[in-house]
């Protein structure tokens, strides 16, 4: 579910260039532009890791967890430690929109997340998932986003986009964003 909540990304760059305007918003310039954001490296490798993984089997993945399990984690650390740094050399951008994008970044986490639960429940699902699809739709694309944001709009500031989903999100989702979802799913299902 999260790899697919990720396609959001393309939506969202396909927006940042029609506004841009690296295209127009016709028909045959916001065909050309989705083609030229899904080539893009990270939603690419989003999109191909997800048919790998749909048609591999249980085999298939015993050949290459081991890659997953040690050597994936260890890049993955050093990945997230390099857009660290670049969040703290671009600081002074985000204190030009702090106010905003702390808001935005809590608000809106909120009232996705308890739309989330609410649609979940209404969909059928238990309290644990309901509570789970509420915490999805809340959450920032911490990995995906930034690799897509860097790659296809080098322009923007990382220190934004970086501090808002690692610095603001993140730590709201973690301290009040998903007691709140929780809670929220435990009354609507007793």
């Amino acid at each position: 579910m999260v790899a697919f909540m990720e396609f959001g990304v393309i939506y969202a760059l396909v927006i940042a260039r029609v506004v841009q305007g690296q295209t127009s918003p016709d028909r045959s310039g916001a065909s050309e532009l989705l083609m030229s954001v899904i080539r893009g490296r990270g939603i690419l490798l989003l999109v191909g890791g997800m048919i790998i993984g749909y048609l591999s089997n249980d085999k298939q993945w015993q050949q290459i967890a081991p890659f997953f399990e040690g050597l994936f984690r260890g890049m993955l650390m050093l990945f997230l430690l390099e857009m660290g740094i670049t969040a703290a050399r671009s600081m002074a951008a985000f204190r030009q929109v702090g106010m905003f994008m702390g808001g935005f970044g809590t608000i809106m986490p909120m009232v996705h997340g308890i739309l989330g639960v609410t649609l979940a429940y209404y969909a059928g699902m238990s309290q644990g998932s309901s509570f789970v699809f509420g915490a999805i739709c809340a959450s920032a694309s911490f990995i995906d986003a930034p690799a897509a944001c860097r790659a296809s709009l080098p322009q923007a500031n990382p220190g934004i986009y970086l501090t808002s989903s690692l610095g603001v999100t993140l730590p709201f989702n973690l301290l009040i964003g998903i007691p709140t979802y929780y809670s929220y799913a435990a009354w609507l299902h007793r």
